[in-house]
């Protein structure tokens, strides 16, 4: 914790992204204790929460949000920070297509033949929902696929829908099949981390409310000029090269400008990186302790390439992308009925029909590796406020996902259009593996503030926007900065994460500081 000695600590944060800035707000309250350098290798802040530049005329809006697309109402946090700058999230109806043909496909919109053929599957993942919950940790850490032999569910139950709904809505792409089973059971009931309730009847629920954020370009750059009028330095396109030392009472750090490429050293009293953890030990080298080798080792981060294009043929080929009386099970209630309705309605209605924002696409080879899809035009709210019932956007905009640049033997990337192609982004991504949740997430509490090293990011827990902006302000909370109490379930969900990833409990700490 912070001394009050009257000297103002100055705390260097690596790393501009969602921790990072929500670690420099935090601490930025604190103008009387704090001094705050913000090390961001980019010209702009953000992370991988990015913005590209569009057409209006060609597509209906004149950007799109890319990297980062939208979360569910867990995200207390996130929305805080949106609201306080001006972008509050926008709400959206959650439609997803999974799989193509009769024989792969499901949605959440209406009943279809896949769903009907694992009704029993479905029903008995509610048993396994629970006997998850009562078992953990100790079943919890079992991966997944595992966990579905030993139940006894059918191969294509889990191929066709239990991996690829988590891997789109988790981000743990084609490593879900590692996934541990505690997650998942807390992906379904942990009010804290689940983004929808189980279903017993289609294992994901109709149409949940799921929201759309900003233009995080601009959210982020206005983020940045209030902190830095709040005394924040941005010190940006330059690099943590090296560790030199750390000890107790200082750290030492060597950055370098990423274009001129000088070179220079700066002592700060302690540091939080909210770097990539691959990418902290690289910083840290040799001043790694055995600790830190082990816990940020354990963390696995793979290679994805993210194509923003306008290829209808390309997406129609892959995905199911419009209502088939085909793919429609027979109603056999009045709520599935009224389902079909909304999905395939008489007349053209741009607040209903089967409009997916959400795809996955399967490997006939290895039904446990996916690509997934988002047409962005259906999902960002943008587009939908600009539409018209007269006039359809003439290029929808989508956005394919390619996993793991190691299998890019399996990628149909090449099948997309050149020349309908926007863009292009490499990610660097954690997998979410069991041994990242038995080295990883219970052992972030035994190297947090060890000589004078904090760390932060989604990867600390479950790569989520909200998560990085918790882990930030947990590291900010645990060298001395208040935590603000704006929400009963926010403030639930930070003293959880600050016991998991801090070992600091936070109901004892207030009591501290308050007599202090």
């Amino acid at each position: 914790m912070a001394s009050n000695t009257g000297k103002r600590q100055h705390i260097a944060i690596v790393g501009g992204g969602a921790a990072g800035m929500a670690c420099a707000a935090t601490l930025a309250q604190h103008p009387d204790k704090f001094e705050i350098t913000l090390i961001e290798k980019e010209a702009v802040v953000g992370g991988q929460a990015t913005s590209i530049d569009l057409d209006n005329q060609q597509h209906g809006a004149s950007w799109m949000n890319n990297g980062v697309q939208g979360g569910s109402a867990i995200f207390k946090h996130t929305f805080m920070f949106f609201q306080k700058y001006g972008y509050p999230a926008q709400e959206v109806r959650l439609q997803v297509s999974f799989g193509k043909g009769k024989d792969r496909f499901w949605t959440n919109c209406f009943p279809s033949p896949l769903v009907k053929q694992f009704d029993s599957d479905i029903k008995r993942f509610g048993t396994f929902l629970k006997v998850i919950k009562w078992s953990l940790p100790v079943l919890g850490i079992i991966p997944i696929s595992v966990m579905l032999k030993v139940f006894f569910f059918s191969k294509d139950f889990g191929d066709k829908m239990v991996y690829p709904l988590i891997a789109l809505f988790l981000g743990t792409g084609n490593q879900t099949a590692s996934v541990p089973s505690g997650i998942v059971e807390r992906l379904f009931n942990d009010p804290n981390m689940k983004l929808w309730d189980y279903d017993s009847a289609t294992l994901l629920p109709n149409l949940p409310t799921m929201y759309t954020f900003g233009k995080l370009h601009d959210f982020y750059s206005k983020w940045r000029e209030d902190l830095t009028s709040k005394g924040v330095s941005f010190v940006m396109e330059t690099e943590v090269h090296r560790t030199v030392s750390r000890s107790k009472n200082n750290v030492i750090l060597e950055l370098r400008n990423t274009r001129s490429k000088e070179e220079r050293q700066e002592t700060f009293d302690k540091v939080v990186f909210c770097s990539l953890a691959d990418e902290t030990l690289r910083i840290l080298g040799k001043s790694a302790t055995w600790r830190e080798k082990f816990v940020l080792g354990g963390a696995t981060f793979y290679d994805d390439i993210t194509v923003t294009h306008t290829d209808n043929r390309y997406f129609n080929e892959h995905y199911e992308t419009h209502f088939k009386s085909e793919l429609c099970a027979e109603p056999t209630t009045e709520a599935q009925r009224k389902q079909i309705a909304f999905a395939n309605p008489p007349v053209s209605d741009p607040d209903t029909g089967f409009r997916p924002m959400y795809y996955t696409y399967t490997y006939e080879n290895n039904p446990k590796l996916i690509e997934m899809s988002f047409n962005c035009t259906n999902y960002q709210h943008q587009f939908r406020q600009n539409e018209t019932s007269n006039e359809a956007v003439s290029k929808p905009v989508y956005q394919t996902i390619f996993l793991n640049k190691q299998q890019r033997d399996l990628w149909t990337i090449g099948q997309i259009d050149e020349g309908q192609i926007i863009k292009k982004n490499w990610w660097h991504q954690l997998g979410h593996r069991w041994l990242h949740y038995l080295r990883v997430v219970p052992n972030m509490m035994f190297i947090q503030g060890r000589n004078s090293t904090y760390f932060a990011g989604s990867w600390t827990l479950v790569n989520m926007h909200e998560v990085a902006c918790v882990s930030g302000i947990a590291a900010a909370y645990h060298i001395g900065a208040d935590y603000d109490k704006f929400d009963k379930f926010a403030t639930d969900f930070f003293s959880k994460y600050l016991l998991l990833s801090h070992g600091l409990i936070f109901s004892r700490q207030e009591k501290k500081r308050r007599q202090s």
